[in-house]
């Protein structure tokens, strides 16, 4: 697959561009499927870009949109076609959040809110590694090594000599004292995110327990932008079973605004850094 093609964001902005012509025609996906033959969900999941497209597809759908400039339909053909290519992610077979990795390694900057743990792209092999597990006590041993290994892949974003991933993380204080693995491992983790925070790309910020509530008791959030305006940013929550991603721009807006209090009430970078060396050096003790 050709370095600037992601089959992922491809599928989404050709699911964009199916909706916007629907509602031009002013049909609704239930008149569609009917027309079609297919189901309702079907056509929900193309627009949506959660669903492989195929150049049969957006043919048949350009003729029920009566789409007559062929240079359209070509182009809309030329993204079905590259849509169905694959990502590095999936030399490593079966990824539960596939999607997500294809929204990330397009992304220009992310922006995370963690209250459990460090989040994926700051952690070390060790710790990734204690996660996993932990989270997953069924796993074999290879699945394990497979989701440590597309992990540490994910992170060439951020070590990118050219336009590395713009990261922004608010670890919750409790991420600092939970021991993943053991003290050493923690010593090891602390240390490292302490020293990717000084890269001028990677802001970490602490939100300290003296906070009490706050807008982030609901859980983890990521929110991705990207640099292409035809992409619209994404509200992304990973979930056990399943994974929600929020598009809707008053969703993605309320989030951004809980993300910006978050900020306002965190420590400080400088701060920050100090409060997790601290806490690294009590691991050392």
């Amino acid at each position: 697959m050709a370095s600037n093609v992601n089959p992922t964001v491809r599928r989404r902005r050709l699911g964009q561009e199916l909706r916007r012509l629907r509602e031009l025609k002013g049909m609704t996906a239930e008149e569609v499927a009917e027309r079609l033959l297919v189901s309702q969900s079907k056509i929900s999941r193309l627009e949506n870009g959660r669903r492989s497209i195929s150049q049969r597809d957006v043919r048949d759908l350009c003729g029920v949109y009566e789409v007559e400039d062929q240079r359209v339909v070509d182009s809309l053909m030329q993204m079905a076609k590259d849509s169905r290519q694959q990502g590095w992610w999936h030399a490593f077979g079966d990824i539960p959040y596939s999607v997500y990795i294809g929204l990330e390694t397009d992304a220009e900057s992310l922006r995370v809110y963690e209250p459990q743990i460090i989040t994926g792209l700051l952690q070390t092999r060790s710790y990734a590694e204690a996660i996993i597990r932990g989270g997953s006590p069924e796993t074999s041993e290879t699945e394990i090594e497979k989701r440590v290994q597309v992990r540490l892949r994910r992170q060439d974003r951020i070590t990118a000599k050219k336009d590395p991933l713009r990261l922004w993380v608010v670890l919750d204080e409790a991420a600092l004292h939970r021991v993943v693995g053991d003290k050493l491992v923690m010593r090891e983790q602390l240390e490292h995110v302490a020293e990717m925070s000084q890269l001028p790309h990677i802001t970490v910020q602490v939100l300290p327990f003296a906070v009490g509530a706050h807008p982030g008791l609901n859980g983890q959030y990521s929110i991705l932008e990207f640099a292409d305006a035809a992409d619209s940013s994404v509200v992304y929550m990973e979930g056990v079973t399943s994974d929600l991603y929020l598009e809707k721009a008053p969703d993605v807006q309320k989030y951004t605004v809980m993300y910006e209090h978050l900020r306002a009430q965190a420590l400080n970078v400088e701060e920050s850094r100090r409060r997790i060396e601290d806490v690294a050096k009590e691991y050392a003790r």
